[in-house]
C-alpha cells in the first residue's frame, strides 16, 4: 500500500482527533494532533505571564526553547513539553480561550508548520487540524474537512471534559465554540477554511464508525488506484 498524506480539517470539537487516531490505527500510520503544539505554547507562555500578542517574545521566549513531542499512551496519545507530560494541562480550559490567539502569530505558524511538514515528507502519516489541507500539506493525497454543528460540538466537548473532570457548562462551551470558530475563521494567517479538493462531511448525526468507514473508502479507492 503506499504512504500517503491524509489532512483531515475543520473547527473545534469536530470529531478530528478521535477520527484521526483511529484512521491511523486502522492503517498503521503515525498521527500528528498539530492542534495539541498550539496548544503547547498557549500553555507555556500563559505559564510564563506573557503578552499572548507579542510575537516576538512568544517566538524568543516560547516557540526556540521548546521541545514538543509525542507518544502513544494506553488509552491516548501523550504530549510533551520538554520532556513533561502535558497532555492534560494543555486541555484546561484557560488554554482553549486562548490558543486561537497564539494560532494567529504568522512566526509561530510558520515554525510549527515547517515541523509538521518535515514529520509527514515520507508519508505514512494522518494530520489534523484547521489549516492542514490548505496550508500545511497542500498536496495531500486525502483532505477531509468535517464540520458539525455548535450544539452537537459543544455537547462532545462537554462529555469529553466530564471524563476528564474538567467542569464547563454546557452553555459556556457553546459561547467558547462560537467565539472560537470566529476567530479561527477570520485571523490574517491561515485561516479556517475547506480546501478546494477537500471532501466535506459534515458528523452532526454520524457516528464515529461512520465517519471512520466514509474516509475509510476514500483512502481505499485512491490506494487501489
Amino acid at each position: 500500500m503506499k504512504k500517503l498524506q491524509i489532512a483531515i480539517d475543520g473547527p473545534a470539537s469536530a470529531g478530528k482527533s478521535t477520527v484521526a487516531k483511529l484512521i491511523a490505527k486502522k492503517y498503521n500510520y503515525l498521527y500528528l494532533d498539530t492542534g495539541a503544539m498550539y496548544r503547547v505554547i498557549t500553555l507555556m507562555a500563559l505559564r510564563n505571564n506573557l503578552d499572548l500578542n507579542n510575537e516576538r517574545i512568544i517566538m524568543d521566549k516560547i516557540v526556540d526553547h521548546t521541545d514538543i513531542s509525542f507518544k502513544v499512551g494506553e488509552d491516548d496519545q501523550l504530549v510533551f513539553a520538554n520532556n513533561e507530560d502535558v497532555t492534560l494541562a494543555i486541555r484546561q480550559e484557560n488554554v482553549t480561550n486562548n490558543v486561537s490567539t497564539i494560532a494567529a502569530l504568522s512566526s509561530v505558524r510558520s515554525a510549527l508548520t515547517e515541523k509538521m511538514q518535515l514529520m509527514a515528507k515520507n508519508g505514512g502519516i494522518v494530520m489534523d487540524g484547521r489549516d492542514i489541507g490548505t496550508t500545511v500539506l497542500p498536496y495531500a493525497d486525502v483532505k477531509i474537512f468535517l464540520v458539525a454543528s455548535v450544539k452537537e460540538r459543544a455537547l462532545r466537548r462537554f462529555k469529553e471534559n466530564q471524563q476528564k473532570g474538567i467542569d464547563v457548562s454546557l452553555e459556556t462551551l457553546e459561547q467558547e465554540i462560537e467565539t472560537r470558530d470566529y476567530k479561527d475563521s477570520h485571523r490574517k494567517v491561515s485561516p479556517l477554511t475547506q480546501a478546494e479538493d477537500a471532501q466535506l462531511i459534515d458528523t452532526t448525526s454520524m457516528t464515529l464508525e461512520e465517519v471512520v468507514n466514509k474516509i475509510s473508502a476514500i483512502i481505499d479507492q485512491i490506494n487501489n488506484k
